[in-house]
């Protein structure tokens, strides 16, 4: 058993501790550090952070979701020839990041669930047609590409996954 089993996803609060957070990418640890809360208060990103029953204010990973807009031209152009000719609605993990002490545990599988759960909420209320991500380096493109997540053409670093293919409207 590795303690990360019954991991509690919820919104970053002044409760928890983020100088503390490292994942090994200095980005993703300054962002949390330092941009995170600004972010929030400025309705410019949500962020959701995994935490454990015994450590509630430890920062076991974190990811972000904001809106987006999509371009039908960055799209592979076999999906995007059966869309609509203007911008299409989506929603953005812009970052995703696990401590150093948890990954390979499934944390970031786990967050990924997470923030696709959530999406699946909100676009039973507004339209949104895919989750994108942008993926920090080729292993992190690699990490979305196994959950059936496409490269964008134009921005091999950015990734989609259309929520038709994730179930039923």
């Amino acid at each position: 058993m590795t303690g990360f089993e019954q991991l509690v996803v919820g919104p970053l609060d002044a409760s928890h501790d983020r100088a503390g957070f490292r994942c090994g990418a200095e980005t993703l640890d300054r962002y949390i550090r330092k941009q995170a809360g600004q972010d929030v208060r400025r309705r410019i990103s949500r962020v959701f952070v995994a935490t454990t029953p015994a450590a509630p204010a430890t920062v076991v990973g974190y990811y972000t979701l904001s809106a987006l807009s999509i371009e039908l031209r960055h799209l592979p152009a076999a999906t995007a020839r059966k869309l609509p000719r203007h911008p299409l609605p989506a929603a953005l993990i812009g970052r995703l990041a696990v401590r150093l002490s948890a990954q390979g545990h499934g944390v970031g599988r786990m967050l990924l669930a997470d923030a696709v759960k959530r999406t699946l909420l909100v676009a039973d209320q507004i339209a949104v047609y895919a989750l994108v991500v942008d993926a920090l380096d080729p292993a992190a493109a690699g990490f979305y590409e196994q959950f059936g997540f496409t490269r964008f053409d134009a921005a091999p670093d950015r990734l989609f996954l259309p929520l038709k293919s994730i179930g039923p409207v």
